[in-house]
């Protein structure tokens, strides 16, 4: 999810159980309080995030063992995109429970087209569209597109439904809140939406294009101090690794999440940006032109030393977004070499 501001502000691209306490024991978990090793990673992610202009958060967790690290681990960063995630665990337990399923078709309507990333709103603006709960599912998590991320949310039961499921799972530091087209009307300063069924993609427009640059510098500071579809980096790590561990959907689901999230087409520099290009990573990045840029994913080992959670956010950057990029990319590289050299 992307913000810009300008006529349509291009506006945004999106936003526990390491085991029980005695199977970590028994798997000899250690966190970074307790292990050389991994607290001099801890080091050198703090040393690697210095460049980034803003304040990072890492949580990571190796899947195998369940040696777990986290930077910022309490603090609220903005999901952006990465929210989709959870959606995207809510939307999928309908689908376990037998209450809705993959192949349903949903008619989109002039009203479900909204800004920010994606291609529902650039290429399938005619009515009459319909397209299925995998089809929309896909859309947002490859391409992040907001429009079927929003009608995702809306099947899924709206936030609460996913805020209840993330509770039943045990996941705490994740709040989703707000459809994205709310969350962008936040960020750059739209004050004065219209009901959903009359809002229109030409009608948004119109209004973010009437936001005068002080209110947008305003609305950029109150949304810096919004706690609202915000994760803490424990949180969404906690959360990967319940999805990774079958715990949160079903095998065939939790098949079908990472496989789709293995295909992501977004955010090639980030986690992805310094490991080999034969290593698998299945993961869901989010941004926002306020100084985020967050990825979060599992990376899967060479040479059967397993798989990794990461979560890496970035938020109130005053650098441009390569060098945020850049950022996380290099944190992926020293998590990745860690485990791989050595933290076997």
């Amino acid at each position: 999810m992307r913000v810009s501001h300008g006529a349509v502000c291009a506006a945004v691209a999106y936003v526990a159980c390491v085991a029980c306490a005695a199977c970590a024991a028994s798997l000899g978990a250690q966190t970074g309080r307790d292990d050389p090793g991994l607290r001099r990673l801890e080091q050198e992610i703090v040393h690697l995030s210095i460049p980034s202009g803003g304040k990072v958060g890492v949580g990571i967790i190796h899947l195998e063992t369940g040696r777990e690290l986290f930077v910022n681990r309490d603090e609220a960063f903005p999901m952006a995109s990465t929210y989709k995630v959870p959606i995207a665990v809510q939307l999928l337990t309908l689908v376990d429970s037998g209450r809705l399923r993959l192949d349903s078709m949903v008619t989109l309507r002039p009203s479900d087209l909204h800004p920010g990333s994606g291609t529902i709103s650039n290429l399938l603006d005619d009515p009459g569209v319909a397209l299925s709960v995998r089809n929309l599912l896909e859309l947002m998590l490859l391409i992040s597109d907001n429009s079927a991320t929003d009608i995702n949310l809306r099947t899924a039961g709206a936030s609460g439904a996913v805020n209840a499921r993330l509770r039943t799972l045990g996941i705490s530091g994740i709040s989703v809140d707000r459809p994205t087209i709310r969350l962008i009307a936040d960020a750059i300063g739209v004050t004065n939406l219209p009901p959903e069924n009359e809002l229109t993609l030409q009608r948004f427009n119109a209004l973010a294009s009437a936001v005068p640059e002080t209110a947008q510098k305003t609305a950029a500071q109150q949304f810096n101090r919004d706690r609202r579809d915000t994760s803490t980096p424990e949180g969404m790590t906690r959360l990967l690794a319940k999805i990774w561990r079958g715990e949160a959907l079903s095998r065939a689901n939790t098949d079908l999440l990472l496989d789709i999230m293995r295909r992501c087409e977004t955010g090639q520099a980030r986690i992805k940006g310094l490991l080999p290009s034969d290593v698998v990573v299945m993961h869901k990045t989010g941004t926002l032109n306020l100084g985020v840029a967050n990825d979060v994913g599992i990376i899967t080992l060479p040479n059967n030393a397993g798989h990794v959670a990461l979560a890496v956010f970035v938020k109130e950057s005053t650098e441009n977004a390569d060098v945020q990029e850049r950022t996380i990319a290099q944190v992926a590289r020293a998590v990745y070499d860690y485990f791989l050299f050595a933290g076997r």
